[in-house]
């Protein structure tokens, strides 16, 4: 199996493409914008384009990647190293300016997405490209992998109705694009003005391929994904962001865990959570009963019990539907102890947050009404979205 080379990559290897970019230069980039030898895209940038690279852009959680969690903006600054200015699109404003696009001939985007609906990234990209549709700027992606595949499709196709940060178009969550892909479905079916458009494909990238397989270094693109085996996770443990237990922010193991100081874990997993796992006939994963201390966020120094997902067959795991298996049976579990976050959560002040990520109020109707794991089948209708998906494959 040979080593992914990403967009950067290609694009560092490649001289007739560089020489296809003359004018000033732009990059939207985060910790993990890194080549395969783990250098980073502005110190390739600048051994590229030397003073034509002027200006950078920062998605949630900042150039640097540091800022935790939602609606926690990050600064405008200029780079103490590169002296150039750093431009937050999660600040006011998640849009950028007139005044910061400016004299860029080229804006590149070089972001690690992970393949769940509900991660920003890919918002980022799309705003850019409805702002830049009637300017003379070309976006250019480099494209990375998928680090969940490209193959399985899963979830609900967000409603419309529920539009907001962590979900800006009717996709479902599990999406089984590139962020390069995200940007071409968007220019042929999400918007009439079109951008000036590039896809720097990777090269060896096979759609079957979750981050493990490419051979390429993991750098955390949020500050709660260090591992690879996180985004795995992801699509299940970020529904809890909708609720009051920790999905592990403040520990070691973020995304990977969820709990309440209500839960004794084992007579939880043991007495009750087992026998509904084995008659939903999920598989691929086993569920392990732990203890941990959040050092900040949700239940600060109190100490909850719950449970660790271990994936054990990403073949036959299916990330959504475990994570709603989990919410219906700890929401009738902690009953009185068990309660919803209210609003704001990604910049919508109206709606609840758990149906802003789940992407409809269907599926929160669903855990409170304990509905079986087989009516999860009536919200997955992806025939429309797999016919679109489909049209724009680049691998």
């Amino acid at each position: 199996m040979r080593k992914v080379s990403t967009g950067l990559d290609v694009l560092v290897k490649d001289v007739n493409l560089q020489e296809a970019f003359n004018g000033n230069i732009g990059l939207l980039c985060h910790n993990a914008s890194v080549d395969s030898a783990c250098v980073h895209a502005t110190l390739r940038f600048k051994e590229l384009f030397g003073d034509r690279f002027m200006k950078l852009f920062g998605p949630q959680h900042g150039f640097t990647t540091d800022a935790q969690d939602n609606m926690i903006e990050t600064n405008h600054y200029k780079h103490p190293y590169f002296k150039m200015p750093v431009y937050s699109l999660y600040s006011e404003t998640r849009i950028p300016t007139d005044e910061m696009l400016e004299g860029i001939d080229h804006l590149f985007v070089d972001l690690q997405d992970v393949g769940c609906r509900m991660y920003t990234y890919i918002y980022s990209l799309t705003l850019l490209l409805e702002k830049c549709s009637n300017k003379a700027i070309e976006i250019i992606v480099l494209d990375r992998p998928n680090p969940i595949n490209g193959i399985d499709i899963e979830g609900n196709v967000l409603d419309l109705e529920f539009t907001s940060f962590i979900g800006r178009h009717a996709i479902p969550v599990r999406h089984g694009m590139t962020i390069g892909e995200v940007a071409l479905m968007h220019q042929k079916f999400w918007v009439k003005d079109k951008a000036n458009l590039r896809v720097i494909k990777m090269q060896h990238w096979e759609r079957y391929m979750c981050f493990q397989d490419t051979k390429l270094p993991w750098l955390l693109p949020s500050p709660n994904l260090a591992r690879a085996e996180s985004t795995f996770t992801f699509p299940a443990t970020v529904l809890f962001e909708g609720t009051i237990l920790s999905e592990g922010r403040g520990t070691s193991q973020p995304l990977e865990i969820i709990g309440h100081p209500k839960i004794e874990p084992f007579s939880f997993y043991e007495n009750y959570l087992s026998e509904a796992i084995k008659k939903s006939k999920l598989k691929g994963f086993v569920l392990r009963s732990i203890t941990f201390l959040p050092t900040f966020h949700k239940h600060v120094d109190n100490v909850c019990g719950g449970i660790q997902i271990h994936v054990t067959d990403r073949s036959t795991y299916k990330p959504w539907r475990v994570g709603q298996l989990l919410m219906r049976e700890i929401y009738h579990y902690l009953e009185k102890d068990f309660d919803w976050i209210q609003p704001p959560y990604e910049y919508n002040y109206d709606q609840m947050p758990i149906d802003i990520i789940n992407g409809t109020d269907k599926l929160r109707r669903w855990v409170v009404n304990n509905d079986s794991v087989e009516m999860l089948d009536d919200f997955e209708n992806l025939s429309d979205y797999k016919l679109q998906l489909d049209d724009i494959k680049i691998y």
